[in-house]
């Protein structure tokens, strides 16, 4: 008898190359989940006449993004490599489709929250004010036109890449990414804006939270053996984390949220860690998944031997 087969690869080498990212990407993926759903609040705050959930939503946004880009720059190694990425738009690249959207986003954003800025401080800048406050609505509502691709392309983008978990997550990842930054988002609105103002947020929060924990579930199954990285060593403990801040922040958002200043803050902080446990849960299990072969060889060897038993006929997917 021949010992069934296992899987190997030389000298126990990974298959697929690790991503070269460090901390800085989960980092700025969260940031600019956050920035783009603090966009959309603030947007829809000055349509409705909540002034400091405007302000909470327009200053969030330019602080996520500009954090964000930090963190993109510092991953880079200099800002000319991001200029750079602008030479050409590529539609069948996420990378250089997401620049161009960064680009369309940044400007109204930072707009927007500099004229909110400008409003706190203690003296009057004259012209640049006035021109700060005709430009505002408009620059806050172009940034929330492009918030919802800011949300979703890093998904997009992880999932494009050879890793397998991130990959075989294709399907869920970017609405995992954009429920997570709705509850981010909606959570930090809670924390900054009175009770009498924050039903917007509290209802995104909720919402987004709810549709995380729903997503993620799904991803899993979906996902085939490289879930496993979502339940074993940092990825596991960081994915656990986040569904038990994601739970607790949208339970007390939706029960104490409206009635407790103390309570919607508490609800707001654990939605945003939560949010935040996701985004480096998910990098965490995509890089476990690249430097052990298991999850390349084993997949591939079931697809072949699916192939072998239904024909030569390829799938879609091994098509794709």
């Amino acid at each position: 008898m021949v010992p069934d087969a296992t899987f190997t690869s030389y000298y126990g080498r990974p298959v697929v190359k690790p991503s070269p990212w460090e901390l800085d990407i989960p980092a700025y993926l969260f940031l600019g989940g956050l920035a783009a759903g603090s966009s959309l609040l603030g947007a829809g705050a000055d349509l409705s006449d909540r002034p400091v959930l405007r302000r909470a939503g327009r200053l969030g946004a330019l602080a996520a993004i500009s954090l964000s880009l930090v963190a993109l720059v510092r991953d880079l190694g200099r800002p000319s490599r991001f200029l750079n990425m602008m030479r050409v738009l590529k539609p069948t690249s996420p990378m250089s489709v997401g620049t161009w959207i960064l680009t369309a986003y940044g400007p109204g954003a930072a707009v927007a929250g500099a004229a909110e800025a400008a409003r706190l401080l203690p003296i009057n800048l004259g012209l640049i004010g006035r021109l700060l406050d005709v430009a505002a609505r408009p620059a806050g509502l172009a940034a929330a036109g492009v918030a919802p691709a800011v949300a979703s392309y890093t998904g997009v983008l992880l999932s494009d890449t050879a890793t397998p978990a991130w990959h075989d997550a294709h399907r869920e990842l970017p609405f995992l990414f954009v429920s997570s930054a709705a509850a981010a988002s909606g959570g930090f609105g809670m924390l900054t804006a009175p009770l009498d103002e924050a039903g917007p947020a509290r209802r995104m929060a909720v919402g987004g939270a709810l549709a995380e924990l729903a997503i993620e579930q799904r991803m899993e199954h979906s996902m085939g053996l490289s879930a496993e990285t979502l339940h074993t060593g940092t990825a596991g403990t960081l994915m656990k984390a986040s569904k038990a801040l994601t739970l607790g922040g949208a339970l007390g958002a939706a029960f104490l949220g409206g009635r407790s200043r103390t309570a919607a803050a508490i609800s707001g902080a654990a939605l945003m860690a939560g949010s935040a446990c996701t985004r480096f849960g998910v990098f965490e299990a995509g890089q476990h998944s690249a430097k052990d072969p298991k999850y390349t060889v084993v997949p591939q060897r079931e697809r072949l031997n699916r192939r072998r038993a239904g024909g030569n006929q390829p799938t879609t997917e091994e098509a794709r």
